[in-house]
């Protein structure tokens, strides 16, 4: 599908003739609505841990089951887009993920931590469906040389999200934390104190279930804004030639790393916010504190849709994703408050890499966007991967060695930064036929 907005014609390389604003804040307003839901992920962490006793690893496997969706979900979900168009899409991907919140009801009925771990996953199939709708739409919706400035505009949205729902979450579900550790109880005592705990949770996951319906409902009700041209239907595993490419693949892989980095960092931080030789704050209030991870994300996306505008992509890119690295660094070598907010402040350079990776990545796919997306969505796989990697790591040694983990991934993602840097053409003035050459991917 080549999404135009109605009363308008197919976006030319000047901009859109007409008014999308309508249709930019729709869409800015998916990213709100997955971004909060995926971020609160971060809150279950320590909540299902304290609960069930896990160590790291085990506990990580909540983003395991989450960021699996994307892998196993995505390609289906382009596949379902060219089908139904952008809006229908968006549809059954709220509606999936509604059916995902309601699963938390049997869920803590049955007390078992992979009954969660099978809800998490239907909720991600949802959200996963809803962001290949998002990505490449917020793209259509504009001139193609500011797409990545406006991608990066929309990622503030779902930086919203982010930066609200785990404070919510972290004062409904962490605030009701007990006193008494489910480690020290057993038989029926443990039994009633997981199935109150567990209700706690229930409860935020009926409020979004209801939400999304109403969403959803409204989506449907302006299904018919968007004029959609059809184009011919591609089988989705063809979209794996793209891989061919290697400023595609390379990309993909920086997208895999990059989420997997902002995930573990995120999912570690409540507990290494507790920490003594930190800030020996209590659950609720490390959770809290998320939200100045997740906020400084929020206030570097609308910085980075601006300075964007002047300096090229792949040098911003560079700039932040080094900057990780140093701030990981600090944190991990020094004590006390300027150690915990060295590591919260990850957040802010965290902001601008997943839009620009991907806008890197994907310019000049044309009629292929949808595939490409769903391959970068692929990608957010990494998200399943490395936190439990990390987590591993924390349970063998400590919550700052554990850290080298997410270093490297942000080295990774300088070293493709210079890659693009390398070409020595601006990625956003590639047609399709330039970007498949070898010699220019």
């Amino acid at each position: 599908m080549i999404a135009t907005p109605a009363n308008d014609t197919v976006p030319s390389s000047s901009g859109p003739k007409g008014d999308v604003g309508y249709l930019q804040w729709f869409v800015f307003g998916l990213f709100f609505i997955f971004g909060g839901i995926t971020s609160l992920n971060d809150v279950l962490v320590p909540k299902l841990k304290e609960l069930y006793s896990l160590s790291y690893f085990q506990a990580m496997l909540i983003q395991t089951a989450f960021f699996a969706a994307y892998f196993i979900v995505s390609l289906p979900a382009a596949a379902l887009v060219q089908k139904v168009g952008y809006m229908r899409g968006a549809v059954v991907g709220l509606l999936i993920m509604m059916a995902g919140c309601l699963l938390f009801i049997p869920a803590a009925n049955a007390g078992l931590f992979g009954a969660f771990l099978g809800a998490l996953f239907v909720l991600a199939a949802g959200v996963t469906l809803v962001q290949v709708v998002a990505n490449p739409l917020i793209s259509m919706l504009g001139a193609p040389d500011t797409a990545s400035s406006r991608l990066t505009f929309a990622q503030a949205f779902n930086s919203l999200g982010t930066t609200v729902f785990p404070w919510v979450g972290a004062t409904l579900i962490l605030g009701s934390l007990a006193t008494v550790s489910a480690a020290e109880l057993s038989g029926t005592a443990l039994t009633a104190y997981r199935a109150a705990e567990s209700a706690v949770i229930t409860h935020a996951y009926i409020g979004i279930a209801v939400a999304l319906a109403v969403v959803a409902g409204v989506v449907w009700l302006n299904r018919n804004r968007l004029i959609e041209e059809k184009t011919p239907t591609v089988a989705f595993l063809s979209a794996f030639n793209l891989l061919k490419q290697p400023r595609f693949a390379f990309g993909a892989l920086g997208i895999f790393v990059y989420v997997g980095a902002e995930v573990a960092v995120a999912s570690l931080m409540t507990n290494y916010l507790m920490q003594a030789d930190t800030l020996a704050l209590p659950a609720q209030g490390a959770g809290e504190r998320l939200a100045l991870y997740w906020g400084g994300a929020l206030v570097g996306r609308f910085i980075g849709a601006w300075v964007m505008r002047f300096i090229a992509p792949w040098k911003v890119l560079a700039s932040v994703a080094l900057g990780a690295v140093m701030l990981i660094a600090l944190s991990v070598f020094t004590t006390g408050a300027l150690s915990g907010y060295a590591l919260l402040c990850v957040g802010l350079f965290n902001a601008v890499m997943f839009p620009t990776i991907f806008t890197l990545a994907s310019a000049g796919l044309g009629k292929r966007a949808a595939e490409g997306s769903g391959i970068i969505c692929m990608a957010i796989v990494g998200g399943a991967i490395v936190p439990p990697l990390t987590g591993y790591v924390a349970d063998v040694s400590t919550l700052r060695i554990a850290l080298v983990i997410p270093v490297a991934c942000y080295i990774v993602i300088a070293l493709y930064a210079r890659y693009c840097g390398g070409i020595g053409k601006d990625v956003s003035d590639m047609s399709w036929s330039e970007s498949r050459e070898p010699g220019n991917a």
